[in-house]
């Protein structure tokens, strides 16, 4: 699970507790596993005065609860996951009962050069907002991520030389008091293969993603709305000779296991279509809908090919 945040980076950059200029707007967000019992920490930058906070998908991958507090106030909310785009990284998540809340002020980083100066932001450690200063070094960068199933590659990113750590996160990148970027990182199982630089997704970039979402408009990249659950933990692509999706794990009381899904049996059917990877099964699964109904066909090793319906349920973002 894309759950605890870490950046592997080296750098000059200075770390410091953050200004209250700096922290405005900027909140640190708290996740529980829906499933394994997992916990993570990291950051987010609030869009609008009623609750509206953009962060990193992988912040909030799995997440069962989200906590935000407000740092400057102390004040914590609960929050629901609007949307959010798997292969862009960016997530839009409404605290509930906000308002006043102070907001951050965004820049354009179509106007980022190499060279700038720049102030990173987050909750680096899960120990309280922090800055680091840097340069931006690259422009339209592009990082290979280590995810579930197979690498896959994040472009069109701004590096800099602020070395980020587990917990900045979703926090925001910063030229000249405004929002350029937003603090990409992987988790604690995952890493980049680069320069070991920090790297940011360009402002401009995640508010086209947030502003989709706000809209309810989803695509095949943006998610928007409660993710369906079939209760599946899936292992790797090479573990079964059977094209298709592994199954490693089956949640208790899922819809997978009413339907007599178990450990080490492959789904090769989702809806009609056909399974081919792990990867290809999550993507059907993410189109789908709570509450919609689904014909399943699974090659169990004992028993050989089973087909079963089974009705999907709300679960946790991908």
């Amino acid at each position: 699970m894309l759950v605890l945040a870490l950046v592997l980076g080296t750098g000059s950059a200075t770390t410091m507790a953050a200004s209250s200029g700096t922290k405005t707007g900027v909140v640190i967000i708290e996740t529980r596993l829906a499933y394994g019992g997992g916990a993570g920490t990291a950051t987010g930058i609030v869009l609008t005065s009623s609750g509206t906070v953009l962060t990193n998908n992988h912040v909030i991958r799995g997440a069962g609860a989200i906590r935000v507090t407000v740092p400057s106030t102390g004040r914590a909310y609960a929050a629901t996951v609007a949307g959010y785009s798997v292969s862009k990284d960016v997530a839009v998540l409404e605290l509930r009962d906000a308002n006043g809340l102070q907001t951050v002020q965004t820049g354009n980083s179509s106007t980022v050069r190499v060279g700038d100066r720049v102030v990173a932001v987050g909750n680096g450690g899960g120990r309280g907002l922090t800055t680091k200063s840097g340069r931006v070094t690259g422009l339209g960068q592009s990082i290979t991520i280590s995810g579930d199933d197979a690498p896959f590659t994040l472009p069109g990113l701004i590096e800099t030389t602020t070395p980020l750590r587990s917990g900045d996160s979703g926090g925001p990148l910063l030229s000249n008091g405004r929002v350029i970027g937003i603090d990409a990182a992987a988790s604690g199982g995952s890493y980049f293969r680069g320069s070991g630089q920090g790297y940011a997704i360009p402002i401009n970039r995640a508010l086209k993603i947030a502003g989709q979402i706000e809209a309810g408009r989803s695509s095949s990249t943006v998610h928007v709305g409660p993710t369906a659950f079939l209760g599946v933990g899936l292992g790797t692509p090479d573990e079964s000779d059977v094209p298709g999706a592994l199954i490693e794990r089956v949640a208790p009381g899922s819809p997978a296991d009413k339907a007599g899904i178990a450990a080490n049996d492959v789904i090769v059917t989702f809806a009609g279509k056909r399974v081919a990877s792990p990867a290809a099964l999550r993507k059907l699964v993410l189109q789908a809908s709570p509450g919609q109904t689904v014909r399943l066909t699974w090659i169990d090793p004992y028993r050989g090919r089973t087909t079963a319906t089974v009705r999907l349920v709300a679960g946790p973002p991908q």
